[in-house]
């Protein structure tokens, strides 16, 4: 009997738990020269905003020991443009595609979820909750924000709503409860963690904004800490990412709770590395005979 990869995220049926991480491919429509998309449980798009925004001056990524330092900004086309320019595309991949949203305040994310709500192609909305607000704080780091933005989104869709939390705060399952209490349907863990790099020979920083988002390899480990802890306590649908390479490190946040990871700083090395991992991880349950992944959730050995 051959291995099921399927797995689901609340009522997001997905072939196989490999999902295309948002921001690193840009919006999902340019990728399709490289990637036989239609081979993997789904992307995650570029983030969007309810209007353009041009993103932080260059230059804005650089590549560091063990993953690469971004800060983009958000730079986005508008959900407006989105939805005329690159969902038709989108929707020819045939394809789960989750979208992402950010926003200054509760009313935005609730405006771009009513835009977004019916809109045939949109399997699900990804909320993200680690940029900063209008008074310049980490939404995620704001409990009651939290809650407010996941509870009123919940309630303006009729999609899967994922909230994607930051590591930046004192107790990530405190964080992951508040999300899922207020109806998220899965939460995805983690975005990036807080760097900094300079360049000796001008002693500037290698990035504009001085400081980015740290992705890649670096931060593995205490992202699948992060899966763990969250699945350990809450038993909560996760969507584990952050520095997935190779499909054992997929494995990995499958055994630590995750029932689906997003693979992202990997696309910048080989964009065909999400395809290679779906067929990693069919050798890897064939080799030790496992019928179903789920049976892989969660069952690390503590």
């Amino acid at each position: 009997m051959k291995p099921s990869l399927a797995t689901r995220i609340g009522a997001l049926k997905l072939d196989n738990p490999v999902l295309m991480a948002s921001g690193t491919f840009g919006y999902g429509d340019e990728i399709t020269d490289l990637v036989s998309v239609g081979k993997l449980g789904g992307i995650i798009t570029k983030t969007i905003t309810l209007q353009p925004r041009p993103g932080n001056p260059p230059p804005r990524i650089c590549e560091v020991t063990g993953g690469m330092i971004n800060a983009i900004g958000l730079q986005n086309i508008g959900a407006e443009r989105f939805l005329q320019e690159k969902l038709p595309a989108l929707r020819a991949l045939q394809v789960n595609i989750i979208v992402s949203i950010a926003g200054n305040s509760v009313e935005e994310y609730v405006r771009l979820a009513h835009q977004l709500d019916g809109v045939r192609g949109i399997a699900g909305i990804e909320l993200n909750l680690s940029c900063p607000n209008l008074q310049k704080k980490i939404i995620s780091q704001d409990p009651k924000l939290v809650r407010a933005i996941v509870a009123a989104v919940s309630k303006a869709s009729r999609v899967p709503v994922i909230a994607k939390l930051s590591p930046q705060v004192t107790d990530i399952v405190a964080m992951a409860e508040i999300a899922m209490t207020a109806g998220a349907t899965a939460v995805s863990l983690i975005n990036t963690f807080p760097a900094m790099a300079i360049d000796i020979a001008t002693r500037k920083p290698k990035i504009a904004f001085v400081t980015g988002g740290l992705s890649g390899p670096a931060i593995k480990p205490m992202a699948v800490r992060a899966v763990w802890e969250v699945y350990r306590a809450l038993k909560a649908p996760i969507i584990g990412g952050g520095g997935i390479m190779t499909a054992e490190d997929a494995v990995e946040f499958l055994l630590a709770g995750a029932s689906a990871v997003s693979v992202g700083t990997a696309n910048f090395i080989d964009p065909g590395v999400p395809e290679k991992i779906v067929s990693g991880l069919r050798s890897y349950m064939e080799r030790y005979g496992i019928i179903n992944i789920k049976e892989l959730v969660g069952s690390v050995r503590c």
